[in-house]
């Protein structure tokens, strides 16, 4: 199979499916499937990607070094990958009740943009190509977080695009920047765009310049990842786009912009110091943590909660990324962990809605007995989240705490732990309200056992064995990623 062979199949399947989705009209339960089997094929390109990089084979490349795959990218495809079957296999026509076909249209349409723009912002080393492929997926998830029409979630769609426009046209900034200081420093040359080329040319780079342009990267690509205090877009578009579009923008939308910060830092890092860029992070990763972890506590819906997590954990990835390699192995396996975790959660979180009728905590008691799968399974993508042991999200937050101790940040430490206790007790008050207690007069108990309780089992399969052993395939993955991004 030709190097190109895995980029084909991550992208070709989606385009096909997408096609399936704008031309058929009579058969949404098929075009699902088509959705379901791209995404599938995606997962398989991802792995073929993964398994080539373990086995000592060169990074694939293609036209011109525009894609390329390093283990970096490799992994984030995986999660990408699978999180998208996920969410093709939850989408309206396969899943749930049944809704009208415009609605099951749009939705089947919106995936199929919004899941390659993803895969495409990792898969390519242009910074430029990288930047339109963010742009992108704002564009491709904002037309699909509106499927009801409600007025709540139309505002959500204007707020989250506007916001997170603004925030792409600052990252376009810092990228503009940095391209013309190496333009005037090094000189035009083949693949100026690249990560690569730029790394190998940072050491001439002009160290105030290139400063300049990573704090508007991080300012701009943190307002996609939801940073504090950027993040005011994301509680109400988690809370408002339906749970399979919920899941992919918790769960690896935020990764992809995380991802982007990461491979800039890199290269502002051989142009000055780590230092500078250290700094940023740290204040940003701690103001993220501290907002999410203190709105946990006055939350009264489900879904903000979630989404408010997002923002706590997006603060710990931040602050990883500023405490050397040991931090940033922290980070990126945060990053692994929370993605399952946290599209889990939503997915649960949809079944509840769907049989309670509301996402206000107050609402739902008695989730136990009401749905005792989805409850149990809800229950434990939470308990993860708060990073209870066995869960893969205990072991990360750990290795992140001993990361600051190690490298002499005990006070972040300190700071750290207290909003992570915070954010524990808080999250265990809102779920112990919402799996005890009785249930309300007209919700339906038990529930059929479906392969949605499957898949989501399998989410869960998956956080235990990054908890439990972490499998040599992914320590091995992420060992590669951090010499990528600590050189």
């Amino acid at each position: 199979m030709s190097a190109l062979s895995p980029f084909v199949l991550l992208f070709a399947p989606w385009a096909l499916a997408g096609a399936a989705a704008l031309l058929v009209r009579r058969s949404p339960r098929w075009v699902g499937w088509s959705g379901v089997a791209a995404a599938a094929l995606a997962v398989a390109a991802s792995l073929q990607l993964a398994a080539g990089l373990l086995a000592g084979r060169p990074a694939a490349a293609a036209m011109g070094d525009t894609f390329g795959a390093d283990a970096l990218s490799a992994i984030l495809c995986v999660c990408i990958s699978l999180v998208s079957l996920l969410a093709a296999a939850f989408g309206p026509g396969l899943a749930g009740p049944e809704t009208d076909a415009g609605a099951t249209r749009r939705f089947r349409v919106g995936l199929s943009a919004f899941a390659p723009t993803m895969l495409l912002a990792v898969t390519t080393q242009n910074v430029a190509i990288m930047w339109v492929a963010i742009e992108a997926t704002t564009i491709a998830s904002a037309l699909v977080i509106p499927l009801a029409r409600t007025k709540a979630s139309v505002e959500a769609s204007w707020k989250y695009m506007l916001i997170c426009s603004v925030g792409i046209a600052l990252a376009f900034t810092g990228t503009v920047l940095a391209y013309f200081d190496f333009i005037s420093t090094a000189g035009a040359r083949q693949g100026a765009l690249t990560f690569a080329v730029l790394q190998q040319a940072a050491p001439v780079l002009h160290r105030e310049l290139m400063q300049l342009a990573f704090a508007f990267i991080l300012v701009g690509y943190g307002t996609k990842a939801g940073l504090a205090p950027m993040h005011t877009w994301l509680p109400d578009a988690y809370s408002e786009a339906p749970p399979p579009i919920a899941a992919m923008m918790s769960g690896v939308l935020v990764a992809v912009a995380m991802y982007a910060i990461a491979r800039w830092k890199a290269v502002v890092d051989v142009a000055a110091t780590p230092a500078f860029t250290n700094a940023l992070l740290l204040g940003a990763g701690l103001l993220s943590v501290a907002i999410g972890a203190f709105s946990l506590v006055v939350q009264r819906h489900y879904k903000r909660m979630l989404a408010y997590s997002s923002v706590e954990h997006m603060g710990l990835v931040s602050l990883g990324l500023a405490l050397g390699p040991a931090g940033t192995f922290a980070a990126l396996l945060h990053l692994v962990n929370h993605a399952f975790a946290k599209s889990m959660a939503f997915l649960a979180a949809g079944r509840v809605s769907r049989r309670y009728a509301t996402t206000e905590i107050a609402g739902v008691s008695g989730l136990l007995g009401a749905m005792p799968w989805s409850g149990g399974l809800f229950a434990a993508a939470v308990l993860a989240l708060i990073g209870l042991p066995p869960f893969g999200l205990f072991v990360s937050e750990f290795l992140l705490v001993r990361a600051a101790v190690v490298s002499g940040h005990f006070w972040i430490a300190a700071a750290v732990a207290v909003f992570i206790l915070t954010t524990f007790v808080s999250l265990l008050r809102h779920l112990n309200a919402m799996l005890y207690g009785p249930v309300p007069e007209g919700v339906e108990t038990g529930e059929p056992r479906s392969w949605g309780l499957v898949a989501l089992a399998g989410c869960l399969a998956v956080l235990l064995a990054l908890g439990l052993v972490l499998p040599w395939p992914v320590s091995a993955l992420l060992d590669r990623s951090v010499a990528v991004l600590t050189p």
